[in-house]
C-alpha cells in the first residue's frame, strides 16, 4: 500500500478543507497520514487484509466525526484513537474477541528480557501479528498505545485481572518466539 503526498498542508489546513468537503485536502490527509494509521491496523489485524479493511473503516469515521475535532491535543493523537477503536470494533464485529479473552491456567516460562534487541522491527511485528487476537490486542492496547489495564478492561467489556493475564501471557509467548527465531539464526550463521 502506498501513500503518494502531492501536497503538503498543516493539520488545521487539511481539517477546513476536509470540512469544507474539497477532495485534495481529503487525499492529502490520508496520504500524510495512511501510513501511520496502517500501521495501527496492522497491529490488530490478523493479516495485510484485514489491516486494509480496518484503515478504510478508520478513514470514514474521522472524516465523518472530523467536525467533532476541537484541537484539544494532537490531531494525529486523536486520530490514532480513532483506528485503535475502530480496529477493536471490527475484531468484535468479526467475532474475533469472543474466542480469545479466555484466561489459561497453565504457566508460561518466562525467557529472558533482552532476547528482544536482536531483533528487527518488522520481525517483531511478526511475532506479534501470529499472537492469538485477545493477546495480541491487550498486548497492544498496553505496550505500544500506553493504556492502562483498566482502561483496556473497558474497551474490551473483560475485567482488569484478564488484561494483566493477556499482556503477561502476551510478553512470555513473545519473549519465547523471539528466543526461537535467534536460535534459528544463530544455527543458520553456524552453519
Amino acid at each position: 500500500m502506498k501513500f503518494r503526498i502531492k501536497y503538503h498542508y498543516n493539520d488545521q489546513e487539511l481539517i477546513a478543507g476536509c470540512l469544507r468537503g474539497e477532495r485534495k485536502y481529503q487525499e492529502s490527509l490520508y496520504n500524510q497520514y495512511g501510513s501511520t494509521m496502517f500501521s495501527i491496523c496492522l497491529r490488530y489485524g490478523c493479516d495485510y487484509y484485514q489491516a486494509e479493511d480496518i484503515l478504510q473503516e478508520g478513514f470514514i469515521k474521522v472524516f465523518n466525526n472530523l467536525k467533532n475535532f476541537r484541537n484539544e491535543g494532537s490531531f494525529e493523537g486523536w486520530m490514532k484513537r480513532i483506528f485503535v477503536n475502530t480496529s477493536i470494533e471490527w475484531l468484535r464485529r468479526n467475532k474475533m474477541m469472543n474466542q480469545a479473552l479466555e484466561i489459561e491456567t497453565t504457566p508460561l516460562n518466562m525467557v529472558q528480557r533482552d532476547s528482544f534487541s536482536e531483533l528487527a522491527a518488522e520481525d517483531l511485528l511478526k511475532l506479534i501479528q501470529s499472537l492469538s487476537t485477545g493477546y495480541r490486542t491487550v498486548f497492544n492496547l498496553y505496550a505500544i498505545e500506553g493504556y492502562a489495564h483498566k482502561e483496556i478492561a473497558e474497551m474490551l467489556g473483560i475485567n482488569e485481572g484478564t488484561s494483566k493475564s493477556q499482556l503477561a501471557r502476551a510478553r512470555a509467548l513473545l519473549q519465547k518466539m523471539v528466543a526461537q527465531q535467534n536460535k534459528i539464526q544463530y544455527a543458520a550463521a553456524v552453519l
